[in-house]
């Protein structure tokens, strides 16, 4: 009687200590399962930060081509106003004659 009273106790222990194990098992499996969705979540955010990038690159590019082409303009304005300030200094010039002669 004692010893199934032992044999019953020891099957009582087993069967609650994997139980346990199986409960914790099944909470590992749960925490894996979560690690997962945000994985997937994070990769799914990730890829259209990749997209925004690509597209801000193409329009970049497009700037730079576009801005190339106003260089032949801003040369000119340059020039322009390296004749204004020419043309101002010449006017001086001429103003400090007239006032003289007159």
């Amino acid at each position: 009687m004692e010893q199934d009273h032992l044999a019953e106790s020891l099957n009582d222990l087993f069967t609650n200590v994997s139980t346990m194990i199986r409960g914790e098992l099944q909470e590992t499996n749960n925490v894996l399962e979560l690690v997962e969705k945000m994985n997937t979540r994070v990769a799914e955010e990730y890829k259209g930060f990749g997209d925004v990038a690509s597209g801000l690159t193409i329009f970049v590019e497009q700037l730079k081509c576009k801005s190339g082409s106003f260089d032949e303009y801003v040369q000119q304005i340059d020039t322009i106003e390296q004749q204004v300030t020419e043309f101002e200094a010449v006017i001086s010039m001429l103003d400090k004659c007239f006032m003289y002669s007159g």
